[in-house]
């Protein structure tokens, strides 16, 4: 509550018209009394009005495409996978008359564990008669291995590799 000669109420009621007030005399004599009344809650203060309109903008993305739902008694089918065989190759022993064969069948019965003793005479004597001997089929990075372990046996024995 302020006290206030009615020109100076008047003057402020022209000044700020977001404040209402009214004036009520308390006595004949004595200066009448101003409320005042502001739209914010507070004292009649002279604030500055500033305002600021932001403005938010908000987009929604939708999905492509959605997925299939499955009902409760479809089977699930799933993709076959498609496997191809991996490409073999032949390991050769290369014949030559400085072999000793019961090294060279030892050696080959050590480095191929699918191949025996009697099969192993066999390679070397196909080998020995023809130039050269099929010692198996398998795949590359196994034929690889197969053929530089033969070649790094002391004393060498001579091996490659051919496609199937």
């Amino acid at each position: 509550m302020f006290k206030l000669s009615a020109v100076a109420s008047i003057l402020f009621l022209t000044l700020r018209p977001e404040v209402y007030g009214f004036i009520v005399p308390l006595k004949p004599s004595s200066t009448p009394l101003v409320l005042f009344s502001d739209k914010e809650g507070g004292a009649a203060i002279a604030k500055p009005k500033v305002g600021v309109k932001t403005t938010v903008k908000t987009t929604t993305k939708q999905k492509v495409a959605s997925k299939a739902k499955v009902k409760v008694g479809d089977p699930v089918t799933r993709r076959q996978e498609e496997f191809c065989e991996a490409p073999m190759y032949k390991v050769m022993l290369i014949a030559d008359d400085s072999y000793d064969t019961d090294h060279v069948i030892d050696r080959i019965t050590r480095i191929m564990e699918d191949i025996d003793n009697d099969a192993a005479a066999s390679i070397v004597d196909a080998a020995q008669a023809e130039g050269k001997a099929i010692c198996g089929k398998y795949p590359m990075e196994h034929a690889e291995m197969y053929k530089e372990q033969l070649i790094r046996s002391d004393p060498m024995i001579f091996a490659d590799i051919e496609d199937e």
